[in-house]
């Protein structure tokens, strides 16, 4: 292999790697703090009504993101969830108007139900202790991409 061809196969390498992170980076995330967590969208009743149920681990940088048409009080439960969870509720404008804390898993039933406490627009569920890691408080911005 000729010098030339050696240089032209590592730039080939080097471009292809950054295609490929931006490939991966270019999926749904959400950006809170400085910190970027990569999503699930919850947009319609179906995907809403499961959430992350049967799920026993996710990922530290995930999260899912349920998405309403309009502001309202929220209550989520944690039926069929087997993760503790952060429950992260934001207004139309993408402020924080709520967090429940480390959320446990549903051990009997009837589950109980977890308030927004405010109007709600958007819920980000992230595994449980995120949001005290990250210091959040009440109006803290949400940067959503899709």
């Amino acid at each position: 292999m000729t010098r030339q061809n050696r240089t032209l196969l590592g730039a080939a390498m080097v471009l292809t790697g950054a295609a490929l992170q931006a490939c991966a980076a270019s999926g749904p995330y959400v950006e809170l703090n400085g910190h970027r967590y990569s999503i699930e969208i919850a947009a319609d009743n179906a995907s809403r009504e499961h959430g992350l149920m049967d799920r026993t681990e996710m990922a530290a940088d995930h999260g899912m993101l349920f998405v309403f048409d309009d502001d309202a009080m929220r209550a989520f439960w944690m039926k069929n969830t087997k993760i503790s969870l952060d429950m992260l509720f934001f207004d139309g404008d993408k402020k924080l108007v709520s967090i429940q804390h480390n959320v446990p898993p549903c051990v009997a039933d009837p589950c109980a139900a977890y308030s927004s406490g405010a109007p709600a627009r958007y819920v980000l569920e992230l595994n449980a202790g995120e949001s005290e890691k990250l210091g959040l408080t009440s109006g803290d911005p949400i940067e959503i991409h899709r």
